[in-house]
């Protein structure tokens, strides 16, 4: 980012410009930079994180220990969990960003950077899948989300907390997490897009409903708490359900989803007994990442409801 007047700031440094400024990394590893995209995190496409994945494949097979990727910090949860399916291998994938722009006191890129590239540089990272390294904290990429607008500690793993840590230029990872799962797209992915809607108090259902009507080939259902709705919503989820895949998630973005403790009308049990999918401990924007991947792989209901049932289940 670099100031633009009084509109604020813009995506403008390039990745070669990152890692000049910042001589340090050179004692970490031998540097390659390259910048595929210059657009705000806000900006970034699906295609953009297929892009991604593709670059990120080439450098691995190219002969890279590992690589890391910089962006605006309102996707990389996203990003990151879609690098972790769609990148096979023992290499880390590291995301990081910066909260504080370079024309603001405190401005916590470089440090974030320097964490980063140590993360993928140390063989403790190897096996870990993608990674999220922020405020010298590592954390997994199927947990981590963004809690905060303007901190720079933004980044969390509420369910199961940071995996890891930088400390004095050492990295210490102290968990490991389990059953990661890789997706495989064909060479020329279908289009299979996928709606996202979190429900709320008093909900009328006319978003729910217009998902079919828009041509949506799967849906992600934000419920409220341990997975329910509003009563009369549930013959209409239970509609939508018929037609497509229907991943019930919470709306909390914290905890397992629910499936036999509640039995009225839209709990999680009748939800579930009227064809939903339950995301399991995913929040609602991975379990969207995850299901598009999915229908872009050709997989069909059965087999994705296995992939959510067996998610972060050791093999």
């Amino acid at each position: 980012m670099a100031a633009s007047g009084d509109l604020g700031v813009l995506p403008s440094l390039t990745a070669e410009e990152l890692t000049a400024a910042l001589p340090s990394l050179t004692r970490v590893a031998r540097i390659s930079a390259s910048s595929l995209r210059m657009v705000a995190g806000s900006s970034l496409s699906l295609a953009d994180l297929l892009a991604v994945a593709a670059e990120a494949r080439r450098l691995f097979e190219a002969g890279a220990d590992g690589i890391v990727v910089t962006q605006g910090t309102d996707t990389i949860e996203e990003v990151a969990f879609g690098l972790d399916l769609l990148v096979p291998g023992d290499g880390p994938v590291v995301v990081t960003g910066a909260m504080r722009n370079p024309t603001q006191p405190g401005a916590d890129g470089p440090a974030n950077l320097l964490a980063a590239v140590q993360v993928a540089a140390s063989p403790e990272a190897r096996g870990l899948g993608a990674l999220v390294v922020f405020a010298d904290e590592v954390h997994a990429a199927r947990f981590v989300q963004k809690t905060h607008t303007q901190s720079i500690g933004t980044f969390r793993s509420r369910l199961a907390g940071p995996i890891g840590w930088v400390a004095e230029g050492r990295v210490r990872i102290v968990a490991r997490p389990v059953g990661r799962r890789h997706v495989t797209l064909p060479e020329v992915p279908p289009d299979r897009p996928v709606a996202l809607v979190t429900l709320s108090l008093g909900d009328d259902g006319r978003l729910l409903r217009a998902v079919e009507e828009l041509g949506y080939a799967g849906l992600v259902v934000e419920a409220l708490g341990g997975g329910h709705a509003p009563a009369p919503l549930a013959e209409t989820l239970g509609h939508l359900a018929t037609g497509m895949p229907v991943v019930l998630a919470s709306r909390t973005g914290c905890g397992e989803v629910l499936r036999k403790t509640y039995g009225f009308t839209g709990s999680e049990s009748d939800l579930l007994a009227r064809g939903l999918i339950p995301a399991g401990a995913l929040d609602g924007p991975k379990a969207r990442i995850l299901l598009w991947l999915l229908l872009m792989s050709g997989a069909g209901r059965e087999e994705i409801a296995r992939v959510f049932d067996s998610f972060m289940v050791s093999p």
